[in-house]
Order: structure tokens, then sequence, then C-alpha cells
């Protein structure tokens, strides 16, 4: 059911606080902040793209370092400061003239059940309440901002059985 699912994904689009980061927020006395991100899940979401799946950002916070980190990432579907991000996944999946079972989400709280619920694969991470964990399709084993990213993207991958010519190219 797991695979089969994730076969169909065309657009997978992740949340940041907790998924691609650790969760925990730097702030500075000046009121900049700082996140920390995972350079394997990274290259993660660079192998997804090229093998054909849209990557996008949906999250309910505003900071420049996540706009300044989908741009070093080549993701164009960056949506901030969102406060209804099912009515955002719709949109983009109109846009992008996609079915709602082409799309994987990627949360960790709460904020995240509305859209992981109306998609066609809801994935979290192991710090995610109970019940967003119970209402996932797949809990990661790695932890968000550790690997998390990676492990749905390779997921996603080799579903599709595109994960090995993604690999292949670093074993030449």
């Amino acid at each position: 059911m797991l695979l089969s699912r994730a076969k169909l994904i065309r657009l997978m689009a992740f949340d940041v606080d907790g998924v691609m980061t650790d969760g925990g927020l730097f702030l500075s006395d000046s009121g900049e902040e700082f996140k920390r991100f995972n350079s394997l899940d990274g290259h993660g979401l660079k192998m997804l793209r090229a093998s054909g799946v849209e990557v996008a950002i949906i999250t309910g916070r505003t900071s420049r370092c996540v706009a300044a980190r989908a741009q070093n990432l080549g993701i164009a579907h960056v949506f901030q400061g969102v406060e209804n991000k099912l009515e955002t996944m719709v949109e983009l999946l109109n846009r992008l003239k996609l079915p709602r079972d082409a799309a994987a989400y990627m949360g960790d709280d709460v904020v995240d059940l509305m859209v992981m619920r109306h998609i066609g694969l809801s994935i979290s991470v192991p710090e995610s309440p109970r019940l967003v964990r119970e209402h996932s399709d797949y809990v990661t084993q790695c932890s968000g901002g550790h690997g998390a990213v990676r492990e749905a993207c390779e997921l996603i991958m080799s579903a599709q059985g595109t994960l090995d010519a993604q690999l292949a190219q670093y074993l030449k």
C-alpha cells in the first residue's frame, strides 16, 4: 500500500521546522533567526527533483534563511507564512494540474494534519505528536533535521524505480 501510493507521487511538499530542521529556533538579540539544515537532506531533495518529482515548501513561519535554502536547492515552489496549508496545497496542485493522490506532504505537528489527511501520501517524523503519527502513512526512522527528508525522498524514488539511476552517477 505504501509503495503503491509513493509510486504515484509527482509533487512532494515539506514543512520546515521539525522536518527540514530539528525544530529548534535560534534567535539573536537583534531578532535574526537561524536554522540548521542537513546537507544529506538537501542532496536528497536535489535527487528527487532530478528524478522528475516537483518539490515544494509550505510553512507557517516566514524566514529569510528558508528562502535562501530553497534557492540554493532550486526549489521553485516556496510558500511561507501560510495559515491554511491545505488551501495552499490545493492551489499548487491546480496550478500544476495534478490530482490530490499525486501529492505527498511531510509534516510534524497538528497544524499539518489538514493537508496530510487530504493528499495521496502523508509522512511524519518520530518526534511528531501521537495524533500526527497515527494519521501518517509513513513515519521516518530518522529525526527531523537529521536525515528524515532524505529518507522520505529515497522512499519515493525507490517506489518509482528512480533511486538507482540517481545514485549510479556517483559510482562511475
